[in-house]
């Protein structure tokens, strides 16, 4: 299903005249829909983190490099998301606030354990990672559409034959309710459909669930305190 068929559905629910073409139009309500399309993309995308949009960056270590840019297609990490290093036994130590970053910073703080942190479109390790150490996380990509050919990847639609990477049904509820409740329309049960049909989304996303039997014996997110050898 194309972004011009999903605009040609939503057209007949909204009551709009079906168009044959929208992103090469510039008809108001075609306009409109394209901008829209886009907005309700962007925003479906951030609402989970969607498996088909997951993606793993790796920086590799030569022992001076602390910076390393983000990738070009970088939305944002995980919403539960650690970074991993291959010489260490438990995940690098996150930093989210930046004066306290700062603070380690210009106190050259010994750390035991590297740490990160993430500003100006860049990952930030200290100390720097050893020489052919790599450091793996997920992040989510802002490449929610696909073109005409089906195989590139791309951040927004702009013809009418792209394709959403996602369920076109969510699409297309959630352009329904935003397209009503941007004109002053009763929305609510459009919306309803579109939150329901995401949460099972959703659900279905997330995969087949492990049955454990008996104890657990750690609690849940505990790791160890310092996985390294003390001599």
């Amino acid at each position: 299903m194309t972004i011009l068929s999903t605009i040609q559905g939503v057209s007949k629910v909204i009551g709009l005249d079906v168009p044959s073409a929208v992103f090469s139009s510039t008809t108001r309500e075609h306009v409109e829909l394209a901008e829209l399309a886009n907005d309700m993309g962007a925003e479906i995308i951030d609402a989970y983190d969607w498996q088909a949009l997951k993606g793993i960056d790796t920086h590799t270590g030569d022992a001076s490099t602390e910076d390393f840019d983000l990738p070009a297609d970088y939305k944002r990490m995980l919403k539960k998301a650690q970074v991993w290093s291959s010489s260490l036994e438990t995940p690098l130590t996150p930093i989210t606030d930046t004066d306290a970053w700062l603070g380690l910073d210009v106190q050259s703080f010994d750390f035991v354990i590297n740490a990160w942190t993430i500003y100006a479109d860049q990952m930030h390790i200290k100390p720097a990672l050893a020489s052919a150490v790599t450091a793996k996380y997920y992040y989510m990509s802002n490449l929610y559409a696909l073109d005409t050919d089906g195989t590139t990847t791309q951040a927004a639609f702009d013809t009418d034959t792209d394709t959403f990477r996602l369920d076109e049904r969510l699409l297309k509820l959630g352009m329904i309710f935003q397209w009503r409740k941007n004109k002053g329309l009763p929305y609510e049960g459009d919306e309803e459909k579109y939150e329901t049909m995401k949460e099972r989304l959703i659900a279905a996303d997330k995969g087949s669930r492990l049955l454990r039997v008996g104890k657990i014996r750690f609690p849940k997110d505990v790791t160890v305190a310092y996985p390294q050898s003390i001599t």
